[in-house]
């Protein structure tokens, strides 16, 4: 229901961030978790561990827009077989 209500508002907002190519710096900023993973011997490696990144929900829903009006673009001028 959010969703409908911010479409149009959020849809512009991307439109002008990729026109511009400007990136809020909030958007670029993630958090990383560092877990251990499990059954390694020597936890001074750092293959002995394992990082997850935490992106901002608003970051992946910009991203997914940008990617469907490239590909909208690409299947236009036929470069994608």
């Amino acid at each position: 229901m959010v969703a409908l209500v911010i479409v149009k508002d959020l849809a512009e907002v991307t439109s002008h961030c990729f026109a511009n190519g400007i990136i809020p710096k909030s958007l670029k900023e993630f958090i990383i978790v560092v877990l251990h993973k499990e059954g390694k011997k020597n936890y001074s490696l750092l293959g002995s561990y394992r990082l997850i990144t935490l992106k901002n929900t608003l970051v992946k829903v910009l991203e997914k827009h940008i990617v469907n009006i490239m590909s909208k673009a690409a299947e236009g001028y036929k470069l994608l077989p």
